[in-house]
């Protein structure tokens, strides 16, 4: 429930976290009792734990819709991500998987962990996906083979510029954008948004995760996984890879707030896709990690420590995010606070300043004129304020009674075992 350090430092996280856990808790008893079904909630939460979380906001129809989409494209990133399978065996597979989930008896051994079990099991899922409505099945087989292709393609090109880069995560991310907004109207409850705007929605978050995973994919083993464009990066470095060594530390943080500056282009279509959700429960389903997003883009830029180890927001903040964003105006405030955070960190010495300060104005000129921010909390604390000896008294002893009843309770469960 995040670590006691944390809580200590940032008090007033502890109630979106203890809301989050029994949340967390309820989602978990929710899992079907039908032996597909219950597989796929179930690898859900292992591989997902606040998409899970977040899905249990829709109607059971579109949940059930959603839970195998994001199933389906898990294992086909599954399949794509495992550098050990040769390329020749990869392509065939990647191309043909919006074929694999009509066949129930289909499963291809590769990933690791969670990942593993669920290819190991894939024919769960496929049972899963046949009982759902035509419009639902269409819907998910036509991203998957489009998105399939998309990594085929990818395996053996390189991601040399731009163009390659948007394409890259159109295939990987934009498609999960169009393929939801489908899921949406298909469930009658929203319009069919134009795809750039659900293109634009997928890009804003696969381009802040590539940006935050740098260390992690380029010592991927057996093999690195590289998808920062070269039309960038070469402009910093002669190899990728340099931008991990301390001797090139200015370089890599210049190459890095590029990365984030291209990214920012998303959010006006991201913001105006949002401010078009008819369904509350919808809205929050996309508002969060969109908020997310930014978030991480905030933390991540002129962080050294991308190069370094592991950039994320604290568990706390992810809590508060997901406790806060209801409507609209919520998401206006919280980019307003993450974007001002980017801005206060932007040096008037990096070559793109002054194109990421535009972009952030642009972005911060959208929330303003919407008229709702500045009447919500701020996810940004200027100043840390001072807390009282009995609130972290009060801390510890619900801490404390929380972790004497899950005691007991497993004991309880011990001696119905025994």
């Amino acid at each position: 429930m995040g670590s006691l350090k944390a809580v200590l430092k940032h008090p007033d996280d502890f109630y979106p976290l203890l809301k989050l856990k029994m949340a967390a808790k309820k989602a978990e008893k929710q899992i079907p009792a039908e032996p597909h079904w219950g597989f796929c909630y179930s690898m859900l939460h292992k591989v997902s734990r606040s998409f899970a979380l977040v899905i249990q906001q829709l109607n059971p129809e579109l949940r059930n819709a959603v839970c195998i989409f994001y199933l389906v494209l898990r294992a086909l990133d599954t399949v794509e991500d495992d550098t050990s399978i040769d390329a020749d065996i990869k392509v065939p597979i990647l191309i043909a998987f919006h074929q694999h989930i009509y066949d129930r008896d289909w499963h291809f051994a590769c990933g690791t962990k969670e990942y593993k079990i669920l290819m190991d099991q894939f024919h769960h899922v496929a049972a899963a996906f046949l009982e759902l409505k035509k419009g639902y099945q269409e819907a998910i087989e036509d991203i998957t083979m489009r998105m399939g292709a998309g990594m085929a393609k990818f395996i053996r090109k390189e991601v040399e510029t731009i163009d390659d880069y948007d394409e890259y995560c159109h295939y990987v991310a934009g498609l999960v954008g169009l393929g939801l907004s489908k899921l949406f109207h298909a469930s009658g409850t929203e319009i069919l948004f134009p795809d750039s705007m659900s293109n634009s929605m997928g890009l804003f978050l696969q381009k802040a995760n590539i940006i935050r995973d740098y260390l992690e994919d380029i010592n991927e083993i057996p093999k690195s996984r590289m998808f920062w464009p070269r039309e960038i990066w070469s402009k910093y470095v002669n190899k990728l890879e340099d931008l991990k060594y301390e001797e090139n530390s200015e370089k890599a943080i210049q190459c890095l707030n590029d990365m984030v500056t291209n990214a920012l282009l998303q959010i006006e279509d991201c913001l105006k896709y949002m401010s078009d959700l008819r369904d509350p429960a919808i809205f929050r389903f996309c508002a969060i990690p969109q908020i997310m997003a930014i978030g991480t883009l905030a933390l991540c830029y002129n962080n050294i420590q991308v190069f370094r180890g592991v950039v994320k927001m604290r568990r706390g903040l992810t809590a508060k995010v997901i406790d806060r964003t209801r409507t609209m105006g919520d998401v206006y405030q919280a980019f307003y606070d993450f974007s001002s955070m980017l801005k206060s960190k932007v040096d008037m010495c990096d070559p793109n300043a002054i194109t990421t300060i535009t972009r952030i104005e642009a972005a911060q000129k959208i929330c303003k004129d919407s008229g709702t921010i500045n009447k919500r909390k701020s996810y940004i604390v200027k100043t840390q304020p001072s807390y009282s000896p009995s609130l972290i008294a009060l801390l510890f002893i619900i801490m404390a009674i929380l972790y004497a009843y899950a005691y007991a309770k497993r004991q309880n469960k011990i001696k119905v075992t025994l």
